[in-house]
């Protein structure tokens, strides 16, 4: 496989997006002299770090031919981003969700233009599949974030800036859930520094690729029942398996309390809105980072947030007192 265009990536994306901050988390220190960062990709376009991958893949694929439609399948911001990025470039997108998806997910796609159509159950089984089928039939270009080879070039660049604007970076926690986010980030942030380490965070209730990189072999799941619907991947494709097993040194599972805690502490002591999968990374550092040295980096992956989630991180999830 082709090595993703990191510098391209980043000349491209830096005419449409802002550089996300790279922001201090004192709530989340385990000890007075740790140092612990949070990289705030909500602050982008659609909420999401998504948006980069979707516009450098898709603007890669105009390149090389005739696209005038775009189709993907989502849980709701790799959607977003998609119908962002068709919109920026001029091409009609298509988007396939789960029925019952985050509400504030489907109304940003529904704001930015795309059409919209709801099948299976919340998983992307079906809505892949219709998609899929969809594009096989019309000649649509399909965007899947899972497979598609140009997409984890994007959210490479995260690397990039955070080692930009921390070159001290010691250790990296990122969100996985079809793994485009922590394929990009890992590969870019190893070709920078040679000791800087990945540790990628899934849901305990949506666990197969944290399974596939143990293995080192693909592990299904029968459910991927999640209130982080962002993590929510049941079928992990070989080839990311592979990857995974390669860029990333370890992997921590959160619960769902642990995941509403983070949201609240978020909320109240740093002053950021987080949803399930975005805070994710800050829920694996407040269980497991005690022993980890050196510069901390949590990826707050998005801000998607759903206001009965957000109201039951408050409810049950009591805010740190320092």
């Amino acid at each position: 496989m082709e090595p993703p265009r990191f510098a391209e990536a980043g000349a491209l994306l830096a005419r449409h997006l802002p550089k996300t901050r790279l922001v201090p988390a004192a709530s989340f220190r385990k000890r007075p002299d740790q140092q612990v960062f949070l990289k705030l990709e909500s602050e982008l376009p659609t909420g999401s770090f998504k948006v980069r991958g979707a516009l450098y893949a898709l603007e890669a694929n105009l390149r090389r031919r005739g696209v005038t439609e775009v189709v993907a399948s989502s849980t709701g911001n790799h959607g977003a981003a998609v119908a962002y990025a068709a919109r920026l470039l001029g091409v009609r997108a298509r988007i396939y969700l789960p029925e019952n998806s985050n509400p504030v997910k489907r109304e940003k796609i529904a704001r930015l233009g795309a059409e919209i159509v709801e099948t299976g159950a919340l998983d992307l089984t079906a809505a892949f599949a219709a998609a899929d089928g969809y594009a096989r039939e019309s000649g649509a270009f399909f965007l899947n974030d899972a497979s598609d080879p140009d997409l984890p070039a994007g959210p490479g660049t995260i690397a990039h800036e955070i080692l930009d604007q921390l070159p001290e970076a010691a250790r990296i926690y990122v969100p996985m859930g079809d793994t485009a986010l922590i394929r990009g980030v890992a590969e870019a942030a190893k070709q920078r520094s040679r000791t800087v380490k990945i540790t990628g965070v899934q849901s305990e209730r949506a666990p197969s690729y944290f399974l596939s990189w143990k293995a080192g072999k693909p592990v299904a799941t029968d459910t991927c029942n999640t209130i982080a619907d962002g993590l929510a991947t049941r079928t992990p494709l070989e080839e990311n398996v592979t990857q995974i097993r390669r860029l990333v040194d370890d992997v921590v599972l959160v619960s769902e309390e642990e995941m509403l805690e983070a949201i609240a502490r978020l909320l109240m002591d740093e002053h950021l809105v987080a949803e399930p999968a975005g805070a994710a990374a800050a829920a694996a550092f407040a269980k497991s980072g005690e022993a980890v040295s050196g510069p901390a980096v949590l990826l707050l992956s998005g801000a998607n947030v759903e206001r009965s989630v957000l109201r039951q991180a408050l409810g049950r999830a009591e805010p740190r007192v320092p």
